[in-house]
This record gives C-alpha cells, sequence and structure tokens, in this order.
C-alpha cells in the first residue's frame, strides 16, 4: 500500500525534531505532529548544556558519559551559532561533606572508612582525568587548577575556597536547536505540523492509519512505521494513542531553575557541590543575567504545569549561598522555569540516582511503533541513528548521515564567531555590537538573509523593543514555525527578560495581523 509516510512522529521535542531530520534525510518521508510549540516543554526547560555529566561517573555510568563527551565536539561543529565552547569552575575545599549513597561513597567508604562523606581532591581530579579523555578532545581545552586566591574567578566566592578546578563543556541554546533540527528536516522534504494532537493511531494490516487534530479539524494521515517521542507524555500515547500496553515506563522528574541579575564578572560558569549529593550550576546567562540550576524532584502529574515551586528556589538560592561571598535571596530572582525530564525508569530509589540515558523499544507486531524512553540532550543526535538502526530492517534506507553535517546558520568554524560579529556589522553599520552578536548566535551565516538587505534599523519595520524588530518576528513565523509572542520571547529567543509586558503584548497583536494576512 502507498503511505503517505515512512514514519510519522508524534512529539516535537529534541528527540522527535531529531529523528525527522535523520530519517528524511535517509531518503525516508517523514511526518510529524506536535501539540503544541516545537520544544514547547522539556526541550526549552533544560540547563541548556552540551555536557557528557560529570556527576554521572559517581554512578559507573561510564558508557553514558563517554557517548556524551564524544557528541560535544561533533555538535559544536555542526552548530557554532547556538553552541559554544563553556569553562567550569568546581571550587574545593578539604572539609567540604557529602551524602554517601553514590556508588563511588559506598565503594570510598568501605576502601577508606574515614574518608566517609568526602570526596577528597585525588578523586575529584581522578574523574576530571577522566572527564578529559574519555571522549577525545580537539576544540576543547583539558582541565587546569585555579589559585582562587589571585584570579578573577575567586572574587565572587566565599574567602574558604582557596582552590578550584577549571574544565570544559559546551553550551546550547536548547529552544533553538530544537527548532533548526525541524526546519532543517522540512527543507529536506519533512512535513512539519505544529498545534496538532494526534488523536488515535491503529494497525490496519502493514500500516499505521493516524488521527490527527489541528484546531478543530479532524483528518487521518497513514503511515508505514510510528516513533513515539512523547517525552514526558510516551506513555499516554502508548495507552491512550495507539491502545498498548507498556512494560517499560519514565520516572517523572522536575527540574527547576532560577535566574538573577549578574552575580559575577567574567564568562566562567560555576560548578557547585552539595552536601545532599546533588550538584547545580550558576552560569552567565544573555549578558546581563546568571541561571542557577537545576533540581531533581518527582513530579507525579502531567496535568500540572511543572514550575519552580517556592520551596526550590528557597533550595536553589540556599545552595549557592554556600559559595557565594555576597548572599542572595529569593528578592534577587528575576524568572524562574522549570521542565519535566522524562527518565527512563530503571528503578532507583531517588530521582538523582535515576539514569540519564535512554531505551528504545519496538514493537512489530505488523507495522512497527518504537518508542523512545528518557535521554538527554546531549546525546539527540546519537539517539536519532540508533532509532534508525533499529527501523531500517522494516523500511530500507540511507546509512548515518548527520554527524557534522551543519543545521542551518551554522556552516562556519567555531573559531570564526567574532568574525561573523564584525562582518554583520560592516555589512549592517546600523547595529549595534550586542544586537549583531544576538543575531549571530540565534541565526549563523542566516542573519544576513534575515535583514534582507536592509540599509537602515527603520527598514526591519516596527521596532518591539529589546531590538526584536517586524522583519525578525516575520522571518520567525514563516520559517521557525512561531505563532504566539511567546514562541519568540521566551523559546526562540529569550528577549522576555528583557520586554515589558505591553512590548510583548504589541508582538502578539502584530503577529494576529499578520498570520490574518497571510
Amino acid at each position: 500500500m502507498q503511505t503517505d509516510f515512512d514514519i510519522f512522529v508524534i512529539g516535537g521535542g529534541i528527540n522527535g525534531v531529531g529523528v525527522a531530520r535523520d530519517a528524511q534525510g535517509r531518503g525516508l518521508q517523514v511526518g510529524l505532529a506536535e501539540m503544541n510549540d516545537l520544544g514547547g516543554a522539556t526541550s526549552s526547560a533544560s540547563t541548556k548544556l552540551f555536557h557528557g555529566g560529570l556527576r554521572y561517573l559517581e554512578f559507573f555510568e561510564f558508557g553514558l558519559v563517554k557517548k556524551a563527551l564524544v557528541e560535544r565536539e561533533v555538535l559544536l561543529k555542526a552548530m557554532p551559532h547556538i553552541s559554544w565552547p563553556m569553562r567550569f569552575v568546581l571550587p574545593y575545599h578539604k572539609d567540604m561533606r557529602f551524602e554517601g549513597d553514590t556508588p563511588t561513597s559506598k565503594l570510598l567508604t568501605l576502601f577508606m572508612p574515614w574518608m566517609k562523606g568526602r570526596r577528597p581532591a585525588w578523586l575529584i581530579r581522578l574523574g576530571l582525568f577522566m572527564y578529559d579523555n574519555l571522549g577525545g578532545r580537539e576544540i576543547l581545552k583539558g582541565t587546569e587548577t585555579l589559585d582562587l586566591t589571585t584570579g578573577t574567578e575567586g572574587a565572587p566566592l566565599n574567602e574558604k575556597f582557596t582552590r578550584a578546578y577549571e574544565y570544559s563543556d559546551c553550551w546550547i541554546e536548547d529552544s533553538r536547536l530544537v527548532v533548526l533540527n525541524a526546519r532543517d528536516a522540512e527543507q529536506r522534504g519533512a512535513k512539519i505540523m505544529t498545534r496538532t494532537k494526534v488523536v488515535s493511531a491503529q494497525r490496519q494490516d502493514d500500516h499505521w492509519v493516524i488521527e490527527l487534530d489541528q484546531g478543530g479539524a479532524v483528518h487521518q494521515v497513514t503511515a508505514r512505521a510510528i516513533v513515539n517521542a512523547g517525552g514526558p507524555w510516551v506513555e499516554d500515547v502508548i495507552r491512550g494513542v495507539v491502545h498498548l500496553n507498556a512494560t517499560a515506563g519514565v520516572r517523572l522528574v522536575r527540574g527547576s531553575h532560577i535566574v538573577t541579575k549578574k552575580l559575577f564578572d567574567h564568562d566562567k560558569s560555576y560548578f557547585f557541590q552539595g552536601e545532599d549529593g546533588r550538584i547545580i550550576f550558576a552560569i552567565p546567562y544573555e549578558t546581563d543575567f546568571t541561571l542557577i540550576g537545576t533540581t531533581d524532584a518527582e513530579h507525579t502529574d502531567l496535568a500540572v504545569k511543572p514550575v519552580a515551586t517556592e520551596a526550590e528556589q528557597d533550595y536553589l538560592v540556599a545552595f549557592a549561598n554556600q559559595y557565594f561571598k555576597a548572599p542572595i535571596s529569593r528578592a534577587d530572582v528575576v524568572w524562574t522555569y522549570s521542565g519535566v525530564r522524562p527518565l527512563y525508569d530503571d528503578g532507583a530509589k531517588s530521582a538523582t540516582a535515576a539514569t540519564r540515558d535512554y531505551v528504545l523499544t519496538v514493537n512489530d507486531d505488523g507495522a512497527p511503533l518504537l518508542n523512545i524512553f528518557g535521554g538527554k540532550i546531549t546525546t539527540y543526535r546519537k539517539l536519532a541513528e540508533q532509532v534508525m538502526g533499529k527501523l531500517t530492517p522494516f523500511l530500507g534506507g540511507d546509512p548515518d548521515w548527520t554527524a557534522g553535517v551543519p543545521l542551518p546558520g551554522g556552516d562556519f568554524a567555531v573559531k570564526d564567531r567574532d568574525a561573523l560579529v564584525a562582518g554583520l556589522i560592516a555589512d549592517y553599520p546600523f547595529l549595534s555590537v550586542r544586537w549583531a552578536l544576538r543575531l549571530i548566535r540565534a541565526y549563523g551565516t542566516d542573519a544576513a538573509k534575515m535583514l534582507d538587505g536592509a540599509a537602515t534599523a527603520a527598514d526591519l519595520g516596527q521596532d518591539f523593543g529589546a531590538t526584536i524588530t517586524a522583519q525578525e518576528v516575520n522571518w520567525l513565523m514563516r520559517y521557525e514555525y512561531a505563532r504566539t509572542a511567546e514562541d519568540i520571547v521566551w523559546r526562540r529567543s529569550k528577549l522576555g527578560l528583557r520586554l515589558d509586558a505591553a512590548e510583548i503584548a504589541a508582538i502578539d497583536t502584530y503577529m494576529q495581523g499578520a498570520a490574518g494576512t497571510a
């Protein structure tokens, strides 16, 4: 039978769009439905790092860490506009005490009982040595030891911290990563449907009949296979959409973050270790702010929107205050966000101990259904390859191809970003350095296409504030699936930190008018 699609993907988070891009590039015809905005849930609420997961070494997750470390530079080279190297400062003090329930802590206590509750310096250095060497490095610098009594890195910290280790990971604009994967998939021929709910899916012999609801308009499509990339809703899709029983499941863990005004005057991040065994990051954010997170709290009801509770905000504030010299309070928090991480349920007794690796299951009773449980943003491309490895026996398709292939706007070298900013200012002299940097970090080499030969700022149309103009809004609506001001100011950018309610409302009004005349 001739079907509409070879693969139909349910879910427009990073795993879903990553699979759609990969599959379409293999010569298969792909459809994707997302019930809300792309990356509207977990994939826009991460800590925004491409990282191996240094703390996962304590849980002996060496395979996961190696897989993620190898991927960091593969991804960095493919998206140097939305990802860039970042150095992390890990302060150390010999009297620090920690919760001792990790496999590493238990082993250390068994053989060195006098070290109970401690992470000795040699253990941290060993972990960082493994971190430097497990995945190989070409671009990122290795670990160094810092003297906090003399360096700028020590200035904002409590004076008891005199030494630190500095290592490398990468920053990533998470929700832009989602949108650019979707855009690339569509440019290759995929059909990306946002604000589209999958109502039901039924097998008919060797294919699926899928019922879609697009704003009240219901219609059917057919596909040879379904990929369930529902994220937190993966079990709901299995039981409520395809009506099968699931043996594997997810553990819903809420990760909350707070944003404050800038707490330190350098571009490095901090890795803070807590007495409860957890860690948090304090990261330079959007030039004028500091991002602090994340928490690990059980989240039991998907009907309840995840928010950073008062208790979680207090926890993050108290955690940071163990390290920063000038204490912060809840009054310093200018914004919070929270997302639900759908971790594979491996039976771990705590959210912190639950694995961050992913599990793929295939039900091939006629037409295949592949379900994605868990995963992390750093390994989304490898996950997509493994999804296709499981589906290729059923569907055929070309070999792996995504490693090193840039996303839209990412066709330049990591080291050339500053030159790209300077070139954009030379071509468009009305841009400030800050404005040009924002555009390059969002659009890369597509920034000039978005500006479309404008001679003056006035040529870009209505100015909504914080350098967002009608021309950019038009681009985001036409090429990046934006439908509301929230899509633009909180996902495709973080300009909501700089715009007031009236300015955001003006964007919504403009978008409604533009949509009505499209």
